[in-house]
């Protein structure tokens, strides 16, 4: 009864997947929210569940739709009862080249990365008030250095940026808010040309792609930086200050 209660957006797959995990092992109770990936949802749950009954709780719905993210926001907190960390790590990510640009993707790319993300803060505020909660929103390095043909991501994670440092203002003292900004962690599941990822590799000081874990330290990091509220911290091996990174 006196276990933390952590939502986590996109917590199915890669990062969300091991942020659940992670903080599963800590003695979290976990909201595991996704939008189509059920089999790997439930895979995962069951898996935890086995471990500690009742501590993982589903909850699907889409994060493009104001009302639908509201309803997910209402099953979340209903599901333990309160929140104690919204973690806004769903996110949708491809290419948008001027002139091809959607109806549809402007519902998916804002959608996950800016609109789910304020309206979900908006929905669960009162709850991680009373909790002295935590936001972590999932940024990303391209939020300062576009990617090129992506204008539309792009967009949507600056905005991230700068609702973060705007939250953190509006929802202080009760509720602090801070992002991470990955840079590359894993390699996009539409699979690159080896010389595209030795291309990148060479971007990065550290040589090196990050890990997962580095992620699921950086936000237990943010939980517990009791004083820190309204950054950016970024986990890209020194890309994002390197002097031959490419937009």
């Amino acid at each position: 009864m006196n276990a933390k209660v952590m939502l986590v957006t996109g917590g199915a797959k890669r990062i969300g997947a091991a942020t659940v995990q992670y903080f599963h092992q800590l003695g979290w109770n976990i909201v595991l929210h996704y939008q189509q990936s059920e089999q790997q949802a439930i895979a995962l749950s069951n898996e935890l569940n086995a471990g500690r009954a009742d501590s993982v709780k589903l909850v699907q719905g889409s994060l493009s739709s104001i009302k639908d993210t509201e309803v997910v926001a209402q099953k979340a907190i209903e599901a333990f009862g309160k929140l104690d960390a919204l973690i806004n790590n769903a996110s949708a990510f491809y290419p948008t080249p001027i002139g091809t640009i959607s109806e549809n993707d402007w519902f998916n790319l804002v959608g996950s990365n800016m609109q789910a993300p304020l309206f979900l803060a908006q929905y669960c505020h009162a709850t991680l008030q009373q909790n002295k909660g935590v936001i972590i929103n999932m940024v990303d390095i391209h939020a300062s250095h576009p990617l090129r043909s992506h204008t539309l991501y792009c967009m949507a994670k600056s905005a991230l940026v700068t609702m973060t440092k705007s939250l953190a203002q509006e929802l202080a003292p009760q509720v602090r808010v801070n992002g991470l900004a990955p840079g590359a962690i894993l390699w996009p599941e539409n699979p690159l040309a080896e010389e595209d990822k030795a291309n990148i590799l060479k971007q990065i000081p550290l040589q090196k792609l990050g890990s997962m874990l580095d992620i699921a330290h950086a936000i237990e990091f943010l939980i517990n930086a009791s004083y820190v509220t309204g950054q950016i911290i970024a986990i890209d091996g020194g890309r994002s200050i390197a002097s031959n990174t490419k937009a």
